[in-house]
């Protein structure tokens, strides 16, 4: 829907309707449905209570009708009223992005963290949508403990729901909790974080397995991968770096979504390095590109170094030329490998510098946190054991030599 009174996410001449219509059409793929036909319509402001008028109301149900379609996917939000109003206009079931969106997510939630994120995004959309559902929800709670005096059924459910967000809240702010001291046991081994950040479906899964060899799900589908995931990856200099796969982005993210995955998007602010892979083959590379630039300042993640990387150049259509990108860019083919060794090149040159260097350690043998340190972030060319000692020679960072200074012998 075009409300021409209302300025877009992003220019005009990135998006258009039909281009809009189409993203929505790849995202209810996405969650299983099978698009049985397209509506448009522009008009100076929404219809207080159906968005779209009464006229096209009654043309969206003959379409409906026509096409045998269960399911009306709006491609704009629609407050509690206009989706009841909807529903009983068109005698079926009606969703907006954001609902949308939120199944897909559900659907594809893999560990605890995940689920937990979902589940708070989908309670805080559900919570405003309990008003006016009609005399199913004015039944009075049934029930020790379950209501008080005169308590409505909704309120109870009102109630419940306001529970398990402050309980998932809490539980979310324990796994802060672990990521940060996650992330700190990674910072104590001198090893730099790199993350890779992108449209969805832009290929950073497929990219991802291509460096680290780790098997993440690589799918065509829209956020066919949510829960972060991080491995090493040796770079040309030889250091070692941890590179992140994090969730895709997408224009129009419910701000639900955004909060709900503030753990998961720190991740992003902690790097040293941000990889934006752009799928240069898409039609729309420009506002994808734009469009991730706009999240990543939202999140305050804008200083970090950035490296352009333009993915699927092994596609004959390509809408981005390499030559004329600002900045760091590494053009690269994540299915075929092409490009790959020039990519670790500009991530190996950009990386704050931290050389290799080799040195000789002595350490007592009790002090094995020594020598886990120099196996974790370094790469040990010589072990010899004593009775009372044990001395490594390694090739090293300048940074974790210093750090293990009181036990170097050269």
């Amino acid at each position: 829907m075009d409300l021409k009174a209302r300025a877009p996410a992003v220019p005009a001449a990135w998006y258009g309707p039909e281009e809009s219509l189409e993203e929505l059409a790849e995202l209810a793929a996405s969650a299983g449905a099978v698009t049985a036909g397209r509506m448009t319509q522009a008009r100076a402001a929404p219809d207080a209570a159906t968005l779209i008028g009464r006229g096209k109301v009654e043309e969206l149900k003959a379409l409906a009708a026509s096409s045998d379609a269960g399911l009306v996917i709006f491609d704009h939000d629609l407050t509690p009223t206009q989706q009841r109003n909807l529903e009983n206009a068109l005698g079926g079931k009606v969703v907006d992005r954001t609902q949308l969106i939120l199944d897909i997510f559900a659907r594809r939630a893999r560990t605890r963290e995940g689920r937990l994120q979902v589940e708070l995004a989908q309670l805080n959309y559900m919570l405003p949508r309990l008003t006016g559902r009609g005399k199913e929800m004015s039944r009075l709670g049934g029930g020790i403990g379950t209501r008080g005096p005169g308590e409505t059924q909704l309120e109870t459910d009102r109630r419940r729901i306001a529970r398990r967000i402050r309980k998932i809240r809490e539980d979310l702010e324990g796994v802060r909790a672990n990521r940060a001291v996650h992330r700190r046991q990674r910072q104590s081994v001198p090893l730099a974080t790199v993350a890779l950040v992108g449209y969805t479906n832009a290929g950073k899964s497929t990219l991802f397995n291509r460096l680290t060899a780790a098997g993440v799900l690589a799918d065509a589908r829209m956020f066919a991968t949510l829960d972060p995931t991080v491995r090493t990856v040796p770079l040309p200099s030889r250091r070692r770096v941890l590179l992140s796969d994090t969730v895709g982005f997408i224009r129009n993210l419910p701000t639900t979504l955004v909060e709900a995955f503030r753990a998961t998007l720190e991740e992003v602010t902690e790097a040293s390095l941000i990889l934006h892979v752009v799928d240069i083959s898409s039609p729309y590379a420009s506002a994808h590109v734009a469009h991730v630039l706009k999240v990543l300042h939202e999140i305050g993640a804008e200083p970090i170094p950035q490296v352009l990387v333009l993915n699927k150049i092994d596609r004959p259509e390509q809408h981005l030329d390499p030559a004329r990108m600002e900045g760091r860019t590494a053009a690269v083919s994540a299915l075929s490998g092409q490009g790959i060794d020039a990519l670790l090149a500009v991530v190996d040159e950009v990386l704050p510098f931290d050389p290799l260097v080799r040195a000789r350690f002595r350490f007592p043998l009790a002090e094995g946190a020594g020598v886990a340190l120099v196996h974790a972030g370094g790469r040990v060319l010589e072990a010899h054991y004593e009775n009372t000692y044990c001395e490594i020679e390694a090739e090293v960072s300048t940074s974790l030599k210093r750090r293990l200074e009181a036990w170097a012998i050269s």
